[in-house]
This record gives structure tokens, C-alpha cells and sequence, in this order.
């Protein structure tokens, strides 16, 4: 052990140095790691919920979306979909037409996106494994059926059971509502719900899916398609997935993996965790200089250890050395100390579910955790690089380099 270390070791353990300042020491390294334990416990939480959100979004979801560049409809000969279909990376095509519609149901109105999907949908997006009530038949015969998202049930009072048919009105394109008779201006179908499905709140209180002829002709797009969802095959990776797609689809349409389809959200999430991280780093900070008052007052505690040190030919470098691994020591002692009581709280809650969420309509009964061992990387660097400036500059103010031996 180099004497520097040995010596701050001394210092800091020996049973014959148990004084007001070994304890503010041992006290410092306490306010250090209870920030830090939060830092791993807020952090973990956040990316539970980041990947419930993820989890409920990749659902509902498909792996790619192939939309046009230009509007909001394209036709089906402007995209070669067999060639798509025939590709090794893909298991599974799907041809999607969805709009914006009034929806009608015993006097209730309520605005929603009418999806119309083909009879390949279930095997881009596992649908049928969402559903809360009735079942996933979009014909019945010739007759057109419709599953309803939870929420939009909700606000329709709408039931399977009942048989009543779901008015659908959408605008007529170039339709003026300038006529006695607002109802000319919008074409208008039923259909009647089979089904309910349940995800999270903004999708099943938002999304009704109805086969895609229903909306072809509720639109006038007899051909019309929104966007090509894209089922990967096993183990493909998205990015090769996509290049792959979007070689055939060409410059006239835009390819979404399943995280640029909601990019925005992502993107507000990881700003949301990254804030939540400064914010409490800076509390880590603040926790950093109380190890600075505990050098300062062992510095002036060991001035005579000093002047001695100088006196048998030790150089200002040693003297430095020797304080700052002493704050080092009680900031790692301190850091360790926090990381291990925040990943052993992680542990418990993934594990046993300790704290749950008082609401007993939400998705989970517990918080969920997600520990990654980035997090905890950057964690321990940036303690590492904090902690290590202010002992530093804190041992430079307080053993300047025009010492004088004794």
C-alpha cells in the first residue's frame, strides 16, 4: 500500500483516532450516500415506468410503419406490399386506413379514430390478446363488426351485449356546412360492436378497429391506405428491418420503427429521467461539501503531523496525497454505502412489491423498478469526478505549495 493511502487509512480507521472530526468524517459519508441511494431508487422507478409505457405502446404498436411523405392516404398500387410480404425479415404485412370520426351511440357522440384493419392484423399487432369482453370478430357473415377501445366504451356507455349499432360520421371531402342541413355535409355508416379491448388510457379511450372496407367506403378511398403496418420476423433487428422496407417502398414514403412512431413521447420521457438525475445530482453535490468541511477541519487538526512529515523530507505532493485520499475515502465509503442500500430497496419492491400504488384503477398494483447498470455507472463516475475536484481544490487551499517546514 502506497504511504499516502496508508497513512488516510490510518487516519480514518484507527481506533486511537475516534474524534469529533473522525465522527463529522464518518457523518459526511453518510449525507453522501443518502442522495445517492435516492439517485438509484428515483432512477430505477423511472425506467420501470419508462418500460411499462413502452411495453403497453409496443402492444398496440406494430415493429415498422410505412406511411407516405405527403397526406394522409396513399394508394395500394403506389406501394409494391407483395414485394414487402415476400421479405425474409418480415413475418407479416397488413394493410391499415384510419381516420378521425364522430361516433353515435344512444344519444352519446364522442370524437374517436376509426382503425381499419384487414384480416392480417392480428398477426402484426397481438390484439386478441387485449381484449376484455366479446371477442375479435370484425365480420359476422357480411355483416362488419367493430372492437371498441375500454375508454371510448366508457364514454359511449357502450356494452357488446346491447346490439345496438355505432353510428360513424366523417366530413365529406369539400363538403360545405353552410347548408340547412348539416348532416349532407358528412357520410355517415353503422356498425356493431363485438368486442372491448383494454390497454392504456389514451389508446382504448381513442381507437375503435372495424375492417378496413368499412372505412374505405366511409371515406371514399376504395383502394386508400393510411399505412402498411410490419410484422419482423423473429430475432430481425429493427434497423435492418427498416432499411429492408424501406429500399422497396422507396422516397415517397417514410419508414417508423415502433420508437419513431412515437418518438415525441420517448423523447420527452428521456428528458424527463435526465432532469430527475441533475436535479438530485445536485443534491449529491451540495451532500459533496460537507466531505470538504471534514478535510478542512483534518487538515487543521493535522498540522503538527504535517510540520513532522516536512521536518523528515517529505515533499507538499505526499502531504496533499495523504488528505486527498482521505476525502476520497469517505466519499467512496459514503457512495458504496448508497449504492448498496438503493439497489437492496430495488431489489425488495421488484421482488416482494413493498410499496404499492394507491390507485386501484392503474395498470399495476406496485411501483414497478427497472435497475440499469448504466445508470449506475454514470451514478458512480459522476460522484467519483465531483467528489475528486473539490478534495482536490479543498487540499490545495488549505496545503498551498509555500508551506514552510518546521
Amino acid at each position: 500500500m502506497r504511504l499516502p493511502l496508508f497513512i488516510a487509512t490510518r487516519y480514518l480507521f484507527s481506533t486511537k483516532s475516534h474524534s469529533v472530526i473522525t465522527l463529522i468524517s464518518w457523518v459526511s459519508a453518510v449525507a453522501v450516500g443518502v442522495p445517492v441511494a435516492a439517485m438509484i431508487i428515483l432512477l430505477s422507478v423511472f425506467n420501470g415506468f419508462e418500460g411499462l409505457v413502452k411495453d403497453m405502446y409496443g402492444d398496440f404498436d406494430p415493429d415498422i410503419a410505412v406511411v407516405p411523405v405527403e397526406g394522409k392516404v396513399f394508394s395500394r398500387e403506389a406501394l409494391d406490399i407483395p414485394s414487402i410480404a415476400a421479405l425474409s425479415q418480415v413475418a407479416a404485412v397488413s394493410e391499415v386506413l384510419e381516420d378521425n370520426a364522430l361516433l353515435e351511440y344512444r344519444g352519446r357522440q364522442f370524437i374517436a379514430t376509426v382503425r381499419g384493419v384487414d384480416s392480417a392484423y392480428v398477426g402484426v399487432v397481438p390484439i386478441e390478446g387485449m381484449l376484455v369482453e366479446g371477442n375479435f370478430d370484425l365480420r359476422f357473415g357480411d355483416m362488419m363488426q367493430a372492437v371498441v377501445g375500454q375508454g371510448l366504451a366508457y364514454n359511449l356507455m357502450l356494452r357488446p351485449a346491447l346490439n345496438d349499432p355505432i353510428g360513424v360520421l366523417v366530413p365529406r371531402k369539400g363538403a360545405s356546412f353552410s347548408s340547412l342541413l348539416p348532416v349532407d355535409a358528412f357520410r355517415q355508416d353503422r356498425i356493431f360492436p363485438t368486442g372491448i379491448f383494454a390497454l392504456d388510457a389514451e389508446t382504448d379511450g381513442k381507437y375503435m378497429i372495424v375492417p378496413v372496407e368499412f372505412t374505405r367506403g366511409l371515406l371514399g378511398e376504395p383502394d386508400g391506405v393510411s399505412s402498411l403496418a410490419v410484422k419482423l420476423a423473429p430475432g430481425v433487428d429493427p434497423a435492418r428491418g427498416k432499411e429492408a422496407v424501406g429500399k422497396i417502398a422507396g422516397e415517397g414514403f417514410e419508414v417508423l420503427t415502433r420508437y419513431e412512431q412515437k418518438a415525441s413521447l420517448y423523447r420527452i420521457m428521456n428528458y424527463e429521467k435526465w432532469g430527475i438525475f441533475f436535479i438530485i445530482f445536485m443534491v449529491v453535490v451540495i451532500a459533496s461539501f460537507s466531505v470538504v468541511g471534514s478535510m478542512v477541519m483534518l487538515v487543521i487538526d493535522k498540522r503538527s503531523d504535517v510540520r513532522t512529515l516536512f521536518n523528515m523530507g517529505a515533499d507538499i505532493r505526499l502531504a496533499r496525497g495523504i488528505f486527498l485520499r482521505e476525502g476520497m475515502l469517505i466519499a467512496a465509503i459514503g457512495a458504496a454505502g448508497g449504492l448498496l442500500q438503493g439497489l437492496s430497496i430495488c431489489w425488495l419492491q421488484k421482488t416482494f412489491g413493498i410499496i404499492k400504488i394507491p390507485a386501484e384503477t392503474f395498470l399495476v398494483s406496485r411501483y414497478p423498478v427497472d435497475v440499469q447498470w448504466v445508470d449506475v455507472a454514470v451514478i458512480c463516475l459522476s460522484i467519483a469526478a465531483v467528489s475528486w475536484l473539490l478534495v482536490r481544490a479543498t487540499v490545495a487551499v488549505m496545503i498551498p505549495k509555500t508551506t514552510i517546514r518546521v
